[in-house]
């Protein structure tokens, strides 16, 4: 009967055990890649901002050579990320696949104009940066029209502004979540254990002598949540990057942010642990004998 006895004991400590590893690892991998989020939010952002265009229509009175010329001006501005010849031809051709039938043959001549697609660098995707450059353009006597989209470059920079912030306030939520989910799960490892605490209490052993191993025992815990949710992370990572190459967060040359996040939920999940289990057991050495019941 005891061996059955100390079987269901050995079941039910390393169930709590588990638990306590899977609680960790959770929020400590929320937490993770909230933070590279974060890290990453800039990024993002600007790789959004360049993907929105600007395109450069020029009058029929430009010739191929002003047409070059204006192209290795673009080479040499600062403000340009890329950029993309459209002939008229090739606008053509483009409008036919879409339509699905020639419309060249109906009208008797082409309508459309020579243009430049361009992409503006990230930098240069503010209200006041485009206007001066499409003033700019504008002042060129060959262009006849300047087309991007306005309300979306106002929406894409107040948007992300009211986004960094949120996340900024969901990750100091979350950071006191998880302490909270992490104190709680150690309390009732430590609760489990809390008549063993009083026996060596009552047998002589000081305080300090009976929170060590309970304290070393919850960082092993915390140590091994920690590593499972940084090799969560790493793995993410190199998940989003192949199946997202445009947000450029390559982990393997840009590896940075995730020593960073990895090194601090390593210590995140030593301290959240060292600290619950120090006042958890604190807790029952202050308690008498008939309260532990």
């Amino acid at each position: 009967m005891a061996t059955s006895y100390e079987k269901y004991q050995k079941r039910k400590l390393i169930s709590s055990y588990f638990s306590v590893i899977i609680s960790i690892f959770l929020v400590l991998g929320l937490l993770g890649v909230l933070s590279l989020f974060v890290i990453h939010s800039q990024k993002i952002s600007d790789n959004f901002r360049e993907t929105i265009p600007m395109t450069l229509f020029f009058n029929g009175k430009t010739s191929e050579k002003e047409l070059t010329a204006f192209g290795e001006k673009l080479k040499q501005a600062p403000y340009i990320k890329d950029f993309t010849f459209v002939s008229k031809e090739e606008a053509a051709k483009n409008q036919e696949e879409a339509l699905g039938e020639n419309f060249l043959e109906f009208l008797g001549f082409n309508p459309l104009q020579d243009s430049y697609d361009i992409h503006l660098n990230s930098d240069y995707v503010v209200s006041d940066s485009i206007a001066k450059i499409e003033a700019q353009f504008a002042s060129n006597p060959n262009i006849s029209d300047i087309m991007y989209d306005k309300q979306l470059v106002e929406m894409v920079n107040d948007n992300i502004q009211k986004i960094t912030q949120w996340l900024l306030i969901t990750a100091g939520v979350l950071t006191l979540i998880s302490m909270l989910l992490i104190n709680s799960s150690l309390r009732l490892l430590i609760y489990s254990s809390r008549f063993t605490i009083k026996t060596m209490q009552m047998v002589g052993a000081t305080k300090r002598f009976i929170r060590r191993p309970f304290i070393w025992h919850s960082m092993r815990l915390g140590i091994i949540g920690s590593l499972l949710a940084i090799a969560a992370i790493i793995g993410l990572s190199f998940y989003v990057d192949q199946k997202f190459p445009d947000l450029d967060i390559n982990p393997t040359q840009n590896y940075m942010p995730i020593v960073f996040v990895s090194l601090g939920l390593f210590l995140v999940g030593i301290i959240i642990t060292s600290i619950s289990t120090y006042f958890a057991t604190q807790r029952f050495l202050n308690l008498k004998s008939d309260e532990l019941y």
